[in-house]
């Protein structure tokens, strides 16, 4: 279900938007994909910067155990 909202633009905002949008799409259709497309992107950085911090939290114990697997793949002499 959509809400009806308002929104204040500078001209060059708008003229950009009907630009791109061309006479295939409402502003409103087209503010509402570039939206989604933006929160999309911010939700997927977000996760990823949570999963770095965890690697990055982690990352002495996973090296340790990458090292243990290497020795005995190949012993030092």
């Amino acid at each position: 279900m959509k809400e009806k909202t308002s929104i204040t633009l500078s001209r060059d905002v708008l003229t950009g938007i009907d630009r791109l949008a061309g006479s295939k799409h409402s502003r409103s259709a087209f503010i509402e994909a570039v939206l989604r497309q933006y929160l999309k992107e911010r939700a997927r950085a977000q996760r990823d910067a949570r999963e770095l911090e965890i690697i990055n939290r982690n990352a002495d114990k996973l090296n340790s155990e990458a090292e243990d697997v290497l020795r005995y793949q190949a012993p030092e002499d």
